[in-house]
């Protein structure tokens, strides 16, 4: 079964564009195929919902005999350290600390500030001199289209 038809399958379970497909993985193992799917909601998706998508896909793939022989589905949320991939990703996390690649291979890590149609703003942590002078830093507007990976950065502080 290929990706682009495991989206169409699914279209049917996003609960009126409350859910959405993060990422779809189909691979071949040596003896079954391998489906891995990750959904999010903007509030967060919990276990349940994964649950049941994964339940009521199956249940349609085995009665309509759509893939044969064996198969493994994987539903489940993106994680804390999927990049993300959406702007409704980036909107959930206002306010924490990223870590961006930009296109041209610059990293920065800092406080996501806003999210705009059109990118982000941003707020780089300050780089400590010698001196140990900290300089205040102005946050940044960053198109999406100049972001190559996007991760939350996670604090244990």
């Amino acid at each position: 079964m290929t990706k682009e038809k495991i989206i169409e399958l699914l279209e049917p379970y996003l609960e009126e564009g409350r859910l959405f497909i993060v990422d779809v993985q189909v691979s071949e193992g040596k003896t079954r195929q391998n489906i891995t799917i990750l959904l999010d909601t903007d509030e967060g998706i919990k276990i349940e919902e994964c649950a049941s998508v994964s339940r009521r896909l199956a249940h349609f793939i085995e009665t309509n005999e759509l893939i044969a022989g064996a198969y493994n589905l994987e539903v489940s949320s993106p994680g804390i350290d999927h990049p993300l991939t959406f702007k409704r990703q980036f909107v959930k996390n206002i306010g924490r600390n990223l870590k961006l690649v930009l296109n041209d291979k610059i990293e920065k890590i800092g406080a996501l500030e806003e999210v705009s149609d059109e990118g982000i703003t941003f707020k780089e942590e300050p780089k400590k001199t010698k001196s140990k002078k900290v300089e205040p830093i102005e946050a940044i507007t960053i198109p999406f289209s100049n972001i190559q990976q996007a991760k939350v950065q996670i604090s244990f502080k």
